[in-house]
């Protein structure tokens, strides 16, 4: 058979519209879900397809190993997309182009890549010693409903036997400068990501005229909470995966580390320069308040007024972070959750990370790779639920200079053909070696 080449696997993936539009709305995900199924019976390789709904397909699949005595890895990755407005594009979001050493099209980072080098590593005669599960799934990028969230609650016997799982955002290069001048290439793997969750509050108090005074507004008790929570500054609040991201990026890059107060870690953060970008979002909770609904008419003082707040939480922090919000609520104001899923924290040093980190510098040597926190979330919330160690780890060599972090749900997404074909390597290399 024919060598397979990933850039063409992604670009196929890419030409099938799997948009998400949310709320449950989406082009759905069957026909790549078909390409991904009959493309592993190719290769030996049995899937099923499963649905919750017509058209929201999920494929997964299990690859014996060679030591049926080793706990079982899940490898997982999303066939769903962002929606993607043409007009903005350079080129056709879904033509899966290449041009200028990248290919084109939603879904390029985001993650139809990692989707693909699976695909590519299985057709290059994949020997793993463990049981590698393969989950390809669908809604990832609304709320899990008819993927990842339900293959837990329905499907948990498919995952049997998994100690870990490996998924998107991690093992990419990372170009910084050290204190001395030296460029260096940090690989950052994700051990931990901050919890989700979103807030409704609703605030009550007295309907009555505009033009009366009215001490139980419910838009000013609700404006006011708005206000305190906006303004309240969260401490710093080092998570093992933190500490060790400014540990050992600060050695890597030869800039002193202080981390005995708020104010010494923030300055730390501040010393790493661009690579402390990466750990800003994540030594603090957040609580941001993002939507407003309240009132019907402009001389009329309604009873009710609510808002959205979107929190990240670190994990561990969830009790103290909640109690502290409630105390900021006020009189007549209370909360409720439009969406809850805690933190995950997988080990930091655990032969899984070992893995990882020997299969990048078997590639480049000179990889400095840390562990780090994700701001955001993925599945691993849901897999994380059934006891697995969940990373992120979809490796990825990118050029300097590369926006690698606004490529995903951004205008012009693309991905370098020559740093898909090394991550096709390093993950080779790993759900082989691991």
């Amino acid at each position: 058979m024919a060598e397979i080449d990933v850039v063409s696997l992604c670009a196929d993936l890419i030409r099938f519209d799997t948009t998400n539009y949310g709320g449950g709305e989406a082009a759905g995900e069957r026909l790549a879900a078909e390409y991904v199924a009959e493309f592993l019976g190719q290769y030996g390789v049995s899937a099923r397809i499963l649905e919750p709904e017509l058209q929201r397909s999920n494929v997964v699949a299990r690859i014996p190993g060679t030591d049926p005595t080793l706990p079982a890895l899940l490898v997982q990755g999303h066939l769903d997309v962002v929606p993607a407005a043409a007009a903005d594009w350079s080129v056709p979001p879904f033509s899966g182009e290449v041009r200028d050493g990248f290919l084109w099209g939603r879904g390029a980072v985001d993650m139809k890549d990692f989707c693909a080098m699976v695909l590519a590593a299985v057709a290059s005669g994949l020997r793993p010693r463990r049981d590698l599960v393969l989950a390809f799934v669908a809604d990832e990028e609304d709320r899990g409903d008819y993927g990842a969230h339900w293959l837990v609650k329905e499907h948990a016997d498919l995952f049997e036997g998994c100690a870990a799982a490996i998924s998107e955002s991690g093992g990419y290069s990372y170009h910084v400068s050290a204190s001395d001048g030296r460029k260096v290439r940090l690989y950052p793997v994700a051990t931990a990501e901050r919890g989700t969750a979103h807030l409704r509050l609703t605030a009550r108090g007295r309907a009555g005229h505009g033009s009366r005074p009215n001490s139980e507004n419910a838009i000013v008790r609700l404006v006011g909470a708005l206000r305190r929570i906006a303004e309240h500054r969260w401490p710093v609040q080092l998570t093992p995966t933190v500490r060790a991201f400014l540990e050992r990026t600060g050695a890597a890059l030869g800039v002193p580390v202080d981390l005995s107060s708020g104010d010494a870690v923030d300055e730390t953060v501040a010393r790493l320069g661009t690579a402390g970008s990466l750990v800003v979002p994540t030594v603090r909770n957040s609580t941001t308040p993002t939507m407003l609904d309240a009132g019907y008419k402009v001389n009329v003082i309604p009873s009710t007024a609510t808002a959205q707040v979107d929190v990240r939480v670190l994990p561990g922090t969830e009790d103290e972070l909640f109690a502290v919000l409630d105390s900021l609520l006020g009189e007549g104001v209370t909360r409720e959750f439009v969406a809850h899923q805690p933190p995950v924290q997988a080990p930091v040093d655990s032969p899984w990370f070992d893995a990882m980190a020997g299969a990048l510098r078997a590639e480049d040597p000179e990889a400095v790779v840390v562990p780090y926190c994700m701001g955001g979330g993925t599945d691993a919330k849901a897999f994380t639920q059934l006891g697995m160690a969940c990373y992120g780890f979809a490796p990825l060599a990118l050029p300097e200079g590369f926006p690698y972090r606004a490529m995903a749900h951004g205008v012009d997404e693309r991905v370098p053909v020559d740093g898909l074909r090394f991550g096709t390597r390093v993950l080779t290399r790993f759900l082989e070696s691991c």
